[in-house]
């Protein structure tokens, strides 16, 4: 546990805050997909003294003076990012992965111009075109969708069929609750036939396509990736942009993030990134990306056995989505919420053709990056999956809630947050 000395002595009101949030973590299990722990050497880098320093342009073009060591942390940064990814160009400026996919579509595209994406309610993002967002009244954005929820299966004819019919400037793979992996090579098929690029958003598989155990976009021809540097990458929140090869796309893309959407970049952020990307390049992260994957089916097996109904049928990468309640009759706001008495933190999540609204869908979304960081095993996926069947049937039950909180702790105690990971 951080001991935050100044903050005890100056702001006791924050310093309570950030010790009860210390023992949330350590005490309950973390099965929301997109959070992660960080090791405390990135977490020294985030608090480090670069949040003084104001580096506005890149690393030996930058508008103030004094950058002799910002410049060495940036490229720092972009020389591991391009190792991890088999890129040739990064962007390690965004603030997030919506800022980076701002940026991305800034420098692709003019105004009015269209995106094909997956649609939110079957697996996509909130910055792929989303009604309720601002990008969506700059540019036009069209959508593809599964053909089969049950497996999972994308339907390229269709997609196929609205990329020849609304001509798009990019056709955008990625997802934020999908569980499958994508056939790249057909995103590229299609992509060239209409002329539009190809651009993925690995922001959520970034960890697992940097431990070599999901595909790589770049190796089928991708122009260009968008991601965010925590979750299954393990790294402090951020943002990041990939080009493999286009040095003219590369260069419209660090125009779009400076000056175009952002200014002065967080360089404390930044070293905290090169941190990370320098312990995802340590073999060990290897078989912490298998062990993700393997975490993940031992859940798959629980939920299939008991008859809950998954999207997509199971998983492929790190998280699944689950219709607890077609399966189980309790709404996805009820299951968070009974988990969270017990201590396994997941979040409700709209399905495929929900009938039920956002703040109370019919789903589940929870997956395995962060108790696999703290070395869980198939043992403990398995018995976490039990535990949350458990937790969804005697949701109100409070002393059946209260025992399994017991176990929850318990098997966190067996487990703790580890400091280090190389």
């Amino acid at each position: 546990m951080n001991e935050y000395k100044h903050i005890k002595n100056q702001d006791n009101d924050l310093y309570e805050a950030l010790i009860g949030e210390e023992k949330r973590e350590e005490k309950g299990v973390e099965l929301i997909p997109s959070e992660n722990y960080v090791s405390q050497a990135v977490r020294e880098a985030n608090g480090s003294i670069l949040t003084n320093k104001y580096a506005e342009g890149y690393p030996g073009r930058r508008y103030y003076g004094g950058q002799d060591f910002t410049d060495a942390v940036e490229r720092l940064a972009i020389e591991r990012a391009c190792e991890l990814f088999g890129a040739k160009y990064a962007n390690v400026q965004p603030l997030g992965g919506a800022a980076a996919n701002m940026a991305m579509y800034f420098a692709l595209m003019e105004p009015g111009d269209t995106v094909l994406g997956m649609d939110l309610s079957h697996g996509g993002h909130l910055t792929h075109g989303h009604p309720t967002t601002w990008i969506n009244k700059i540019f036009n954005f069209v959508r593809y969708k599964m053909k089969d929820v049950e497996t999972g299966e994308i339907d390229y004819d269709e997609l196929r069929k609205v990329a020849i019919e609304n001509k798009p400037k990019i056709i955008l793979a990625g997802f934020s609750a999908y569980s499958r992996e994508l056939d790249y090579q057909k995103f590229v098929d299609i992509a060239k036939e209409v002329g539009a690029y190809t651009v993925a958003d690995m922001a959520h598989i970034a960890g697992l396509i940097a431990g070599d155990v999901v595909k790589n976009p770049f190796d089928y021809g991708f122009d260009v990736i968008t991601t965010t540097t925590h979750k299954t990458l393990r790294g402090p929140r951020g943002g990041m942009i990939l080009t493999r090869e286009s040095e003219e796309i590369a260069k419209k893309i660090d125009k779009a993030v400076f000056p175009g959407i952002q200014g002065g970049p967080h360089m404390h952020i930044i070293a905290a990134k090169a941190v990370a990307f320098g312990e995802a390049l340590h073999p060990s992260f290897k078989d912490y990306a298998g062990q993700i994957l393997k975490n993940a089916k031992a859940m798959e097996k629980v939920f299939k056995d008991a008859d809950i109904r998954l999207l997509g049928g199971g998983t492929d990468n790190h998280l699944l989505l689950a219709d607890v309640y077609g399966s189980l009759g309790i709404t996805g706001e009820e299951a968070e919420v009974a988990l969270d008495e017990v201590g396994i933190t997941l979040n409700k999540n709209m399905i495929a053709n929900d009938t039920r609204k956002a703040l109370d869908p019919s789903g589940i979304r929870f997956g395995t990056p962060a108790m696999t960081t703290r070395g869980m095993k198939e043992a403990e996926a398995t018995k976490l999956a039990e535990l949350m069947i458990e937790t969804m049937k005697n949701k109100d039950d409070a002393d059946k809630k209260a025992e399994i909180k017991k176990v929850v702790e318990e098997l966190c105690t067996k487990f703790p947050v580890p400091d280090s990971f190389v």
